[in-house]
């Protein structure tokens, strides 16, 4: 039986046979010793997206370290509130930091801590999702966002398109339309670090559907 341990754009847990290109944590341990869920769904301002292999390490999931979390694919992990790890992908994290400041128009490259102070307030509405409802034309690729009138499917920009999300890839194509205002997932912040130059690895089925 699969863990609750996939996440989508929403950043809801839930259960999935496949584990996705990418997984993180949430600053720890919040599953409970039988490896079910309560109401605890992040430990600390810590929110990460890890590469699945370094440095030869083997894990427990959902053992007595911190509860894995895995993503389909960055994109996902972005709109869900998590940014690179500074251990296993420093250069992806250092690039992600600059493009943070230059979203922000500063020279000065913030730390960890400081992103994950903006990002903790940015993704999260009490314990429910913050959406920001924002105009369509300038979201930036990479930015999910949800139609005002389809609050539970998920959409990911990529050129002139939207791509429908799955826990497998994604799925319909449409043309993104104009001058309409939607429901953002990302985050302000990861969507000015993607204004900014930050580029995310995509899931396999979003190439092409440019």
């Amino acid at each position: 039986m699969p863990l609750p341990s996939r996440v989508d754009p929403f950043g809801m847990l839930f259960a999935d046979a496949s584990r996705g290109l990418f997984f993180g944590n949430r600053g720890g341990h919040f599953h409970r010793d039988d490896r079910t869920l309560g109401l605890r769904r992040w430990v600390s301002r810590c929110w990460i997206c890890c590469v699945l292999e370094f440095k030869g390490r083997q894990r427990d999931v959902w053992g007595k370290s911190y509860t894995e979390l895995f993503f389909l694919d960055e994109p996902t992990a972005l709109a869900a509130g998590h940014r690179p790890c500074f251990e296993c992908r420093r250069a992806d994290a250092k690039a992600f930091a600059a493009a943070f400041a230059r979203g922000r128009d500063t020279d000065a490259i913030p730390r960890a801590p400081e992103m994950d102070r903006v990002l903790h307030a940015e993704r999260l509405d009490g314990r429910a999702k913050r959406r920001h409802r924002l105009p369509i034309d300038e979201l930036p690729d990479a930015t999910f966002l949800t139609p005002v009138d389809e609050p539970d499917r998920a959409f990911a920009v990529r050129g002139d398109s939207l791509l429908q999300w799955t826990s497998t890839g994604y799925t319909t194509r449409r043309r993104r339309p104009r001058g309409i205002v939607v429901d953002v997932l990302t985050p302000p912040a990861i969507m000015a670090a993607l204004t900014g130059g930050y580029r995310p690895h995509w899931h396999p089925s979003a190439l092409g559907r440019d």
